[in-house]
């Protein structure tokens, strides 16, 4: 698999100084384009950040931070991971993307999705009751945009248009869009008929449980007459020199986050042991390079697939901490991998 997509993927979490101290909001955005510059230093094939609207998170415009990437940076693809479509305007998301295409020299990346959090539906005024029309309607919109000739749609959660014409235009005259799911086999199928590439979210447990949607992507594209183009995965983890010193370096600053978010999901707080089972058998890929090189590449082998993100941040971790980590997957773990996989 020599083609394989290797990429790192960040929510923009706040991270902290070496004295401990959580860095402002500006620093942390600062802090991700100094690790994309880095990755693609490094040869690494894809930055992708998530849009998220709480005070861990600095990012809520991925397109705004990929741009400022974009003139910094000569290779590497600019992803978002993922921008929620549900709760932006279509029309806007592509000419964004369109412009950081142009920034880039054809590098964007646009990865859409529903989104694993809700607090944009309020905050731009969407009822979440209208969370499933909203993706649907909005999705079916930006795929006419990609066509990039004028477009006539009518729906019930944005205004119409009559042969309206969309600038800026790319150079390729496509933007490369996928969708990013995290499990719903109507999602898959949904994907599938729109032809569009699939970016699996694999968070939790172990990822050959994701399978059946594989296979059921590959299916609908059959019988509905698409492509089914190479799927992409991403889960998180942390790169250290030792096992030990990753787990050290992760597990509290992603206990705390873990254990926030899980009080408004109803999920029972985070316990040592749970998380040393996901990192020997579920879907965190955490030690040193050897021991996630290998994880990683026995992913991409049971489940047949093309691209592989891997979350480096997730929690308050140090500035160097990430730093070390981004340096180790592009010097160490991603050569590593194609080797396995090769």
């Amino acid at each position: 698999m020599s083609d394989l997509v290797l990429g790192l993927d960040t929510f923009g979490d706040v991270p902290v100084d070496d004295s401990g101290v959580p860095v402002s909001h500006a620093a942390a955005i600062r802090q991700v384009v100094d690790e994309a510059v880095l990755a693609d230093d490094l040869g690494v094939d894809v930055i992708a950040l998530g849009e998220h609207h709480r005070p861990e998170y600095s990012i809520s415009t991925p397109e705004t931070v990929l741009a400022g990437i974009a003139t910094r940076t000569k290779r590497i693809r600019l992803a978002s991971g993922v921008t929620v479509l549900s709760s932006d305007d279509p029309v806007r998301v592509h000419q964004r993307f369109a412009t950081v295409d142009a920034l880039s020299h054809g590098r964007a990346q646009a990865i859409l999705g529903r989104g694993s959090f809700t607090e944009s539906f309020p905050l731009f005024g969407y009822d979440l009751t209208d969370y499933d029309v909203l993706f649907e309607e909005k999705l079916d919109l930006f795929v006419r945009l990609l066509d990039e000739e004028p477009v006539t749609w009518s729906g019930t959660t944005r205004a119409a248009l009559e042969n309206a014409d969309v600038f800026p235009k790319t150079e390729s005259g496509r933007l490369d869009a996928w969708v990013g799911v995290g499990g719903s086999p109507q999602s898959v199928v949904r994907t599938a008929r729109y032809g569009l590439p699939l970016m699996l979210a694999i968070i939790g447990g172990q990822p050959d449980r994701f399978a059946p949607y594989i296979d059921l992507y590959k299916r609908a594209a059959d019988q509905l007459g698409t492509v089914a183009h190479p799927i992409g995965m991403h889960s998180p983890g942390f790169i250290a020199d030792t096992d030990e010193e990753a787990k050290e370096l992760f597990y509290p600053a992603y206990k705390v986050i873990r254990d926030r978010i899980g009080k408004l999901r109803g999920w029972q707080p985070l316990r040592r042991a749970e998380f040393d089972a996901e990192v020997a058998h579920g879907s965190l890929y955490i030690g040193s390079p050897d021991t996630v090189a290998r994880k990683i590449a026995k992913a991409v082998k049971a489940l047949d697939v093309g691209r592989f993100d891997l979350i480096y941040t997730a929690g308050a971790q140090s500035v160097s901490a990430r730093t070390r980590a981004v340096e180790l997957f592009g010097t160490k773990v991603a050569p590593m991998v194609r080797e396995l996989v090769a």
